[in-house]
């Protein structure tokens, strides 16, 4: 082998380890980034896990199972934030009556009450040991998983 060569299979060998070696590095990262749910108050019954960053606008068919309106506890991963949504479609129930203030004073709901009561977010390594603590058992319809740095 010629010098040319050797430096050349040397190189080859050093970009593969550094490819390598960035895979493993970019996997870690995203490892910490999962939720658990599960479908009776303190982490009890059955439970789904999923890898973020994820989008679910139904949880009708998750894995084969339905998951819609029948989760009750929470856990979330150190680079994980969750947000759970009372309608399909990653969209909020109330919406649409901030674009009626005079019904909302009416009813006596401010924009808080519209916000808390279509979605919750939890941040990382939350445990939520029950949704009914956020009047929000079995609500979930559609969920996001982000993950942070």
């Amino acid at each position: 082998m010629n010098p040319i060569q050797s430096v050349f299979r040397g190189l080859k060998s050093g970009l593969i380890m550094l490819f390598l070696g960035l895979g493993v590095n970019a996997y870690a990262d995203d490892k910490d980034c999962w939720a658990e749910f599960y479908d009776h108050a303190q982490y009890q019954g059955e439970h789904l896990r999923l890898q973020g960053p994820i989008e679910l606008a139904s949880l009708h068919s998750v894995n084969g199972e339905n998951w819609d309106q029948r989760i009750d506890s929470i856990k979330t991963g150190e680079k994980a934030r969750v947000t759970v949504y009372e309608n399909l479609n990653l969209k909020l129930t109330l919406t649409e009556m901030a674009n009626y203030p005079e019904l909302m004073k009416a009813l006596g709901v401010t924009k808080k009450d519209i916000e808390e009561d279509s979605e919750l977010i939890f941040n990382e390594h939350a445990m939520i040991h029950s949704l009914a603590d956020y009047n929000f058992h079995d609500k979930t319809r559609s969920l996001k998983i982000e993950c942070t740095k």
